[in-house]
Order: structure tokens, then sequence, then C-alpha cells
């Protein structure tokens, strides 16, 4: 069992699954919504992706750039299904009720699951990324996939484009302002019906680069969804709720508590080591290592 082994692979997959969490950890810190479909969004991203990729191939394109090319066209339709999504059911939903966002999400999710099931039948998928699925790098004494490498600059990207986007620009002093106290920020002409639905279209797009990553890396199927859900919502609350590079941070938590077990004890105690590491973090500090100053 080599430290650097644990390091290299529990930093990759923990990149990973920072951003599964991201989208997630932007719509609960604006507008304190639990999406039970989040994970499903991230599989239903990467199906449109592996269409769009298979598409682009049987057009003669490299398959090394596919997927990037793919990433482009797919996420401005993502971005307008979150929209829609939003503005059309969910906003509809939100109240001092909990209970009926959490109601239409997790039917979201059924439906989503079943929809893939029967358009692209159970077996297994993956995205097709030509000699980048097998390229790497020499760190040390061994090689470093370029997607393991891709993945964690990604992650770094998107959680520092995020954290641009909230407190550098108009539209982030929005997302603040019906995050801090939404009856106010209407009273002061902020239509909070509308940021929901952008602040919604913003985090599909991060789903969409989470489908396009995950899907390059490994294979995927229609019910895989849950799962990726519960390691976006363990990333979140290691991190801290609504704190972004809190995620970034609970995902690399997560994933080196997950190698750590793999390592010492077998490949069967992989995840149980990663839920065990958030259940102590958990008791030990209940809202997470980088908590927001407002919860």
């Amino acid at each position: 069992m080599r430290l650097l082994d644990i390091l290299i692979d529990g930093i990759s997959s923990g990149a990973q699954y920072a951003l599964f969490a991201a989208g997630l950890s932007l719509i609960f810190g604006i507008m304190r919504l639990v999406n039970l479909a989040h994970g499903d969004f991230i599989i239903l991203a990467a199906y449109i992706l592996f269409a769009i990729s298979w598409v682009l191939g049987a057009l003669g394109l490299p398959p090394e750039l596919n997927p990037l090319l793919a990433l482009l066209i797919a996420a401005p339709l993502l971005f307008a299904l979150g929209y829609a999504v939003q503005r059309g059911v969910l906003n509809n939903t939100l109240g001092k009720d909990i209970l009926p966002p959490l109601l239409v999400t997790f039917a979201l999710s059924v439906i989503l699951q079943n929809g893939l099931f029967l358009i692209f039948s159970p077996d297994t998928r993956s995205i097709d990324s030509g000699a980048l699925s097998t390229a790497g790098i020499n760190i040390g004494y061994r090689q470093v996939p370029v997607l393991a490498l891709t993945t964690v600059g990604t992650a770094l990207a998107v959680i520092g484009g995020l954290q641009y986007l909230f407190f550098r620009t108009a539209l982030g002093r929005d997302f603040r302002a019906v995050s801090d106290d939404p009856e106010i920020a209407q009273l002061m002409g902020i239509n909070r019906r509308q940021v929901f639905a952008l602040s919604m279209g913003v985090a599909m797009v991060v789903v969409a680069i989470a489908g396009v990553m995950f899907g390059v890396a490994g294979s995927f199927d229609p019910y895989l969804g849950p799962s990726r859900l519960l390691s976006a919502f363990e990333a979140v609350i290691i991190g801290g709720v609504g704190s972004l590079w809190g995620t970034l941070a609970g995902g690399i938590v997560l994933g080196i508590s997950e190698q750590f077990g793999s390592r010492a004890f077998g490949e069967e105690f992989k995840q149980i080591s990663g839920h065990v590491a958030f259940l102590i973090i958990l008791l030990l500090r209940p809202r997470g290592l980088f908590p927001r100053d407002k919860d």
C-alpha cells in the first residue's frame, strides 16, 4: 500500500465526486432545493453526450475531439432543459414546505431512469475518447492517466468558474441576494423565479461537464443516478453545504477515504470506507469542514 497511489487515485476520484456535487451545492445554496433527480440528470447528460459523440464519430471526426465537441453542443441544450424544468415545474413547488420539491424531483428521477431504459436499453455505455483513454504521464514510479489529470483540472476550473460567477458578476449578485433573503430580493426588483431558473440552467451546464468526464472515465447505465447522487450529497455535506471550494475538498476527502479502504482491506471495502469517513466527519463537524457563514 503506497501513499502516493492512494493520493493520486483518491484525488482523481474525489475530483469526479466534486464535479457531481458542484451543481447540487449551487442549487441548494441558492434556493435550498434538494434535487433528488440530480444524479439521474448526470446520467441523462452522459447519454446525450454519448449519442452526440457517436454521431460525430460517424461523420469521421477524431474520437479524441468528440467528447469536447459533444460537450459544446450539449451544454446549451442542458442549460435550456434546466431552465425549463425549474421555470415550468420546480418553481411551483418551492415554499416553506420541503416535501413538494422532494416528491417532484423523486418523480423526475423515476421518469428519467425508466425513459433512459426504454431508449437506450439496460446495456452499459461509455463515451469513446480514442487514444486519450490509455494515455498517461509518468509521475514518480507510476503512470497517471491523462483522463485523471483532466478530471482534476476540470474540477478546479469548474469550481473556480462558479466561484467567480457567484462573487464577481451581476448574476452572482442576484444569486446571493435571493439566497440570503428571497422576499427582500423580490421587493428590490429581482425576479426570483427567473434567478432560480437561471441557476438551474447553470447547474445543468455543470451536470453536462460532470457527465462527459464520467462517461469517458468509465461505463454507465440508466440506473446509476442514485449512486451518483449519494456521492454528490456526501461530498457537499463533508465540505459544508453551500461552500463551493468545500465541495471540492469534500470530494477529495471522500475519494482518498475510498482508496485507503480499498487498498487496506480490499476492493469490497471501497465504498463503505467512504461512507464511514462521511459519518465520522458528520459527527465531528455537523456543518461540514468549511461551512458558509449563513446556512
